[in-house]
């Protein structure tokens, strides 16, 4: 089963809302509602999920944005604030983007600059 099909609205939203759920489950169903919810879900899980960011890395900052507006990290700074290799960050983005069948790697030709 593809992780598109492994979730409804509904079941993603059962489990934000219990008290006592599993921190990755949490996770995976957030992860699926950023990706495939409604539009007005995903925009406050995405402001969040950026406010969230902002707080616990303070030093990690957006190289640019993507044609959708997504802020774009490098993977070197990406790791550097994980404390992983380049190498595990590579390959953490690259399961992630096998598993959502989606590209999260962006050449850099394709962003927005940031000033």
């Amino acid at each position: 089963m593809e992780f598109k099909d492994e979730w409804s609205v509904e079941s993603a939203m059962q489990v934000l809302q219990h008290q006592t759920v599993d921190a990755k489950l949490w996770a995976e169903a957030v992860e699926w509602l950023i990706l495939y919810g409604p539009e007005p879900i995903r925009e406050m899980l995405l402001l969040s999920s950026g406010t969230a960011t902002h707080e616990c890395f303070p030093d990690l900052k957006a190289k640019g944005y993507a044609p959708d507006g997504q802020p774009c990290y490098s993977v070197e700074d990406l790791a550097r604030n994980l404390d992983i290799s380049e190498d595990d960050a590579r390959i953490m983005l690259k399961e992630k983007e096998k598993v959502h069948k989606l590209h999260h790697f962006i050449d850099e030709e394709d962003t927005m600059k940031v000033q």
